[in-house]
C-alpha cells in the first residue's frame, strides 16, 4: 500500500479545505544536524558546542543528547525515501561545521565532506532538491574555545567553512542559507544562555549578533563563486510578531520596543543599517562596526528564509508594567505553551514584503509540537491538532500570496521528532513520527495529509 493510501476519500474530506498554490510552490521539510544525526564521534568529526552544552548536568531536559538522535547518519537513506514518499519536493538539511572541519579551520575532514554527498546524491537520485544551511548553531568547539562568535575571526573562519562546502556541494545543491535563525544564538546562547554555549551576559548580545551578520556577508560571495547559475542564496531569521493586547500607553511602548527588535537582523540585511535604539534594548553598547560592515551584511541575497511557530501579546498588567501574556483566554497552546494564532504568520509575510521588498520569500521552517502517542503496534499515529495547526498557516500563506508577497516554497518542522535542543527528545515536531527505541519511523496523519495535498496541488496544475 502507498502512503497515499493510507489517508481514506473520507478522512480526506473531513481534512480538506480550498487553497491553491502556484504550479511552481517548493514544498518541504526541515531538518538540522545535530537534532537529526548523532554519529557525533565518528568519522573524525570534531566536537561542537553542543556536544559540551548537552553533556553538562542540568542543561538539557532529562539530560538527554544529540549522540545518537535519529541515527540519521546512518539511516539517512530510509529518510530519503521517506521524503520520496510523502512528496516532497526539497529536502532542508544543515551541514555540520565540526563533521567537515573538526577544528573549525584547517583541516578538511573529507569522511565528513563524504556523508553530505552521499545524502545531496541520494535526493538528487529520487528527484528532491537539496536545500542547504551551513550554520544551524553547531559551532565548533575549538572555536567556541577562541571567544566563539564574540571573535570576528570567526566571521572569516566561517566564510572559509563556506567556501569548502560549496567546492564539494555547489554543483548539486539548489540554494543554501548561510545561518538559521542568528537571533537564537546572540539572545538564547549568549544573552539567557538557554542554548549553547550558555553565556549569561545581555551586554555581549549585539556583539555576537554582529559578528553573525558579518560572516553571512563575507560568506555569500565565496558562495556564489562556487556554485552554479541560478543557486538561490539566502539566510533564514525567526520572528516571533508582537501584538498589542490592549490599548495601555505602557503596552504601545512595549510594542514599539518589540518592533523595533523584530528589525534587528532585517534591517542591516536589506537597508544597511541597524534599527535605531536598537542596541540601547539590550542594555548594551553598539556593536563594534569596522568600516565596512553594513556594506558586507547587506550584500545581496536571492530570498529571506522565515521561521515562524506563534505570536507574542504584550499587556499591561495592575502594576502598570507591560509584559508579555502568556495565556490568552480561548486560544489552542502547543506542547511547547507557544500560541496557535495563524495569522501572524500571513501578517509576517505581508509586512515583510512591504517594508524590504525581498526578491523572495521561503517560509523555512513553521510546526507545532504535541504530545503524541503510538500505539506500539499499528502504522498510524493521530495528531489533530497538529494537522490543524498545519492547515490554518498554509491557509494564511495562501492568503499572504494573493497579498502580493513573494513566497516561494514551505518547509513543514520537522520532518522527523528529534532531539529539540534544551527540551531534549520530550517535545515531537515532526509529521513522521520517531520510536527512539528501535528508531522506527510511522507516518503522523498530519504527513499522510501533507502528500494527500501535494499530490492534489500538482494534479491540479497538470489536469
Amino acid at each position: 500500500m502507498s502512503i497515499l493510501e493510507h489517508m481514506s476519500p473520507q478522512e480526506w474530506e473531513n481534512t480538506a479545505f480550498a487553497a491553491s498554490f502556484p504550479k511552481d510552490f517548493i514544498w518541504g521539510a526541515a531538518t538540522a544536524a545535530y537534532q537529526v544525526e548523532g554519529a557525533v564521534k565518528e568519522d573524525g568529526r570534531g566536537p561542537s558546542i553542543w556536544d559540551q552544552f548537552s553533556a553538562t548536568p542540568g542543561k538539557t531536559a532529562g539530560g538527554d543528547t544529540g549522540d545518537v538522535a535519529i541515527d540519521h547518519y546512518h539511516r539517512y537513506n530510509d529518510d530519503v525515501a521517506l521524503i520520496k514518499d510523502l512528496g516532497l519536493g526539497a529536502y532542508r538539511f544543515s551541514v555540520s561545521w565540526p563533521r567537515v572541519l573538526p577544528e573549525g579551520v584547517g583541516t578538511i575532514n573529507t569522511a565528513g565532506l563524504d556523508f553530505y554527498d552521499r545524502l545531496v546524491d541520494a535526493l538528487l537520485a529520487r528527484g528532491i532538491s537539496p536545500m542547504g544551511t551551513l550554520y544551524h548553531w553547531d559551532l565548533p568547539l575549538a572555536l567556541h574555545e577562541k571567544g566563539g562568535w564574540l571573535n570576528r575571526d570567526t566571521a572569516y573562519a566561517f566564510a572559509d567553512y563556506a567556501e569548502v562546502v560549496a567546492r564539494r556541494l555547489g554543483d548539486r545543491v539548489t540554494s543554501w542559507q548561510t545561518h538559521n535563525e542568528p537571533w537564537c544564538v546572540a539572545f538564547l546562547g549568549y544573552g539567557t544562555g538557554e542554548h549553547a554555549p550558555g553565556i549569561q551576559d545581555m551586554s555581549l548580545v549585539p556583539t555576537v549578533g554582529h559578528n553573525l551578520l558579518v560572516a553571512h556577508g563575507l560568506a555569500i560571495p565565496r558562495l556564489r563563486s562556487h556554485t552554479q547559475p541560478g543557486v538561490q542564496l539566502g539566510i533564514t531569521l525567526n520572528f516571533t510578531p508582537p501584538y498589542a493586547g490592549d490599548t495601555h500607553p505602557a503596552t504601545l511602548v512595549a510594542l514599539e520596543k518589540a518592533v523595533r527588535h523584530e528589525h534587528w537582523f532585517t534591517d542591516p540585511l536589506f537597508k544597511g543599517a541597524y534599527t535605531e535604539g536598537i542596541f540601547d534594548d539590550f542594555g548594551a553598547s553598539p556593536a563594534q562596526i569596522e568600516a565596512d560592515d553594513l556594506k558586507i551584511i547587506s550584500t545581496p541575497i536571492d530570498f529571506l528564509g522565515v521561521n515562524n511557530y506563534t505570536r507574542t501579546v504584550l499587556q499591561t498588567g495592575e502594576d502598570g508594567v507591560a509584559r508579555a501574556v502568556h495565556t490568552v483566554p480561548g486560544s489552542l497552546y502547543t506542547d511547547m505553551h507557544w500560541e496557535v494564532f495563524p495569522q501572524a504568520l500571513g501578517d509576517l509575510l505581508v509586512r515583510l514584503t512591504n517594508e524590504y521588498a525581498p526578491p523572495a520569500l521561503v517560509v523555512t521552517e513553521n510546526g507545532s509540537a504535541f504530545p503524541d502517542e503510538w500505539d506500539g503496534n499499528s502504522d498510524r499515529v493521530h495528531d489533530p491538532l497538529r494537522l490543524g495547526y498545519l492547515q490554518d498557516h498554509l491557509q494564511k500563506v495562501s492568503w499572504a500570496i494573493e497579498q502580493g508577497a513573494p513566497v516561494k516554497g514551505y518547509f513543514a518542522w520537522s520532518l522527523v521528532d528529534n532531539f529539540e535542543w534544551a527540551f531534549g527528545y520530550s517535545k515531537r515536531f515532526g509529521i513522521v513520527y520517531n520510536d527512539y527505541p528501535t528508531q522506527r519511523r510511522i507516518i503522523k496523519d498530519t504527513g499522510l495529509w501533507y502528500a494527500t495535498f501535494i499530490r492534489q496541488q500538482h494534479e491540479l496544475h497538470n489536469s
